[in-house]
């Protein structure tokens, strides 16, 4: 296998993480930037095919075969941009020339009726040392509405 066929190839980043399956989503604490995300079923399925060996194709044929849908590359491809903009791939493949510029609307527009699996990663930052002193006592973190959370993943 060449260098250029590697890249074509996604592979989920694995360092300095941790990884938590709950009721069909994947909650992932990033060590390294403070911040938590939560991917749905889709981003989720997208993220554990991403082993550096399987093609967009396979990973959308992987994610068909567990969710019993057809899953259209164009999911897996607005999956992997995402899972890249949240620093959550080591390698990401080049996104195709017809891509540039398009925005999730537009995606949404062209997939039609299967948009209904749409991936989606919501993510939040975790609170400075300072502010979640404050809420020590509770075993929680402060939001910035001043209540107190709990940090279940990080236990």
């Amino acid at each position: 296998m060449n260098k250029d066929s590697i890249a074509l190839l996604p592979a989920a980043r694995k360092d300095e993480l941790i990884v938590k399956e709950l009721d069909g989503e994947v909650l992932v604490y990033d060590l390294q930037r403070d911040k938590a995300h939560c991917l749905n079923s889709t981003a989720g399925l997208v993220w554990k095919h991403c082993n550096g060996r399987n093609s967009v194709s396979e990973i959308a044929n992987f994610v068909g075969d567990e969710t019993k849908t057809f899953v259209d590359e164009r999911i897996v491809r607005l999956a992997l941009d995402e899972l890249e903009k949240f620093h959550l791939l080591e390698d990401a493949p080049a996104k195709p020339a017809h891509w540039a510029g398009m925005n999730r609307r537009q995606l949404i527009r062209n997939v039609g009726f299967a948009a209904l699996a749409m991936p989606v990663i919501l993510s939040i930052a975790a609170p400075t040392v300072q502010a979640a002193s404050s809420c020590a006592p509770s075993n929680g973190a402060c939001g910035a509405n001043g209540q107190c959370l709990q940090w279940f993943l990080l236990r």
